[in-house]
């Protein structure tokens, strides 16, 4: 078993390399993916009406209890 993944090993070293998917097109996924990223978030943080202050104090009033 061995003598046979060794011997695959050394036969594809001496193929000649051929770019795959991810030579090919990996950093425009990635920088595709970076710009999807940074405009949905920017969205979200700028259009959802969100007030940023990090003390809840004052603004949690407790609902009546239903029963």
């Amino acid at each position: 078993l061995a003598r046979g993944i060794q011997h695959t090993a050394v036969r594809q070293a001496h193929r000649k390399y051929e770019p795959n998917f991810h030579d090919k097109y990996g950093n425009l996924v990635l920088l595709g993916g970076a710009a999807v990223f940074t405009t949905v978030w920017g969205y979200v943080l700028t259009q959802l009406g969100m007030e940023w202050g990090l003390s809840p104090v004052g603004r949690i009033t407790p609902r009546e209890w239903r029963e």
